[in-house]
């Protein structure tokens, strides 16, 4: 199953970016024997900044089809590490081809992007940078991965 997560804006040289690729590539390489490859991180335009419409656009366009959508948002529900693993054991088992995360921009996602939604899950009530979310997106599908691969990376 692919796994692609799809973020407005465009993250420069800087630790968040390295982190981001070092997990996706750790995913990557370990996930293969289990069908959780390949994850790709796909950056969209957020310009004008603000422009939900346009941001949700950008995100639509990066998503394959027949994707299984899941939105990053603060009202969504809020899952423990091995939640978010049996999920996306789950999906694969059921035959879904491709899961998307979607990373709204700094003004949150439209509301037609949350509509569209097949889940919405939350990293807390509070508010996170986006570079910060996407590298612990990256680290919890790498954790998915190591959780379903029965390493002992993950401790409960």
């Amino acid at each position: 199953m692919r796994i692609v997560i799809a973020a407005v804006g465009r993250l420069r040289s800087g630790p968040e970016i390295e982190l981001v690729r070092d997990y996706v590539a750790r995913a990557n390489a370990a996930g293969k024997h289990l069908a959780l490859t390949p994850v790709d991180h796909v950056e969209v335009e957020g310009k004008p900044p603000g422009d939900q419409r346009r941001e949700a656009t950008a995100l639509l366009a990066a998503t394959p089809e027949k994707s299984k959508t899941v939105l990053l948002d603060e009202h969504g529900e809020s899952w423990t590490s091995r939640q978010f693993a049996e999920n996306l054991a789950r999906w694969r088992d059921d035959g879904v081809g491709c899961v998307t995360f979607w990373i709204g921009g700094a003004d949150g996602a439209a509301q037609g992007l949350k509509d569209q939604a097949d889940v919405k899950i939350a990293y807390g009530r509070q508010t996170w940078p986006h570079k910060l979310v996407r590298t612990m997106l990256s680290e919890q599908i790498y954790r998915a991965v190591m959780i379903l691969g029965s390493t002992p990376y993950h401790r409960d």
